[in-house]
């Protein structure tokens, strides 16, 4: 496969966030302000304190504040609100970020609401998605956002597009539809119930992948030159035991088909952090009226 082909988040977001380093630099030059981000870890899932660790290394990179609070697994409910509470009242920190999933016994839709909307640089409270669809300045979720930002820099302007993007959660598929009108394509959302998938898929010039299954969607569902960003990450045995990370796109057959695909991993997982730093800069530059 050419490499032209591959669409190489990992590099897009490593200038984006040199991008960032710089204007953090400048807010603090101009401003006196260090943006400052907050990241809450409750228990002890492996691959939660792999990203959570990757995050405060790349925010301090960016020469951003970096707190980190990692909580017990039978931490109570009330306790993580009222660090919250604190975290909210706190001038020098922009950005709160609750890891997720949470353990069993916490109410993760009572912990995103309680976080003040301008400080919820994940982009999950449900008034920043009510911004996010009524097209007002909301901080948008960070997968959708890199996403979206893969997609400008490779095809330029989307207006006019056929985007299908298959998956509806609150997380990627729905903010992800959002950011596609935004920019004027003609958006389908399809999900587990879509009648004839790969026929809805044929007719997209993009293919959003957000579904969780591991190499669900088909080369011979595409239509040839369409642009496939695969949000998937799923790990899947091998037959000598071992274990690899795919995608929800079968790559092998779907590279040859589109004209431009992201790989799995070094895609969007990369822009998904370097977004949240994003997130994290545009909160803090708000807080001082910019």
């Amino acid at each position: 496969m050419p490499t032209g082909k591959l669409i190489d988040g990992k590099a897009f977001a490593a200038t984006l966030r040199a991008q960032i380093a710089v204007d953090v630099a400048a807010l603090k030059a101009s401003h006196g302000v260090q943006p400052g981000l907050a990241v809450v870890l409750v228990g002890e899932d492996p691959a939660s304190q792999i990203y959570v660790r990757n995050k405060a290394k790349q925010t301090v990179e960016c020469g951003m504040k970096s707190v980190e609070h990692k909580l017990s697994a039978d931490t109570p409910e009330a306790d993580l609100l009222a660090l919250i509470d604190t975290l909210n009242a706190d001038p020098t920190i922009h950005g709160i970020l609750v890891q997720l999933p949470v353990p069993k016994h916490i109410d993760a839709d009572k912990i995103i609401a309680a976080i003040r909307p301008d400080k919820d640089v994940d982009g999950f409270h449900p008034m920043n998605a009510g911004l996010l669809a009524t097209g007002g300045k909301a901080l948008v979720p960070c997968t959708p956002l890199g996403c979206s930002l893969l997609l400008k820099d490779h095809l330029g302007d989307l207006s006019g597009k056929h985007a299908v993007v298959i998956g509806r959660s609150n997380i990627v598929g729905k903010p992800m539809a959002q950011l596609l009108l935004q920019e004027s394509c003609t958006v389908t959302v399809a999900h587990s119930r879509t009648k004839d998938l790969p026929a809805v898929c044929r007719e997209a010039d993009i293919v959003v992948a957000a579904v969780g299954r591991p190499e669900m969607v088909k080369g011979d569902w595409l239509k040839p030159g369409a642009v496939v960003i695969d949000v998937g990450i799923n790990r899947i045995a091998l037959p000598d035991g071992k274990s690899k990370v795919v995608g929800d796109v079968d790559f092998a057959s779907a590279a040859p088909v589109a004209s431009a695909i992201t790989p799995v991993p070094g895609g969007v997982g990369p822009m998904t952090i370097a977004c949240l730093l994003k997130n994290t800069l545009t909160a803090c530059q708000r807080s001082v009226g910019l």
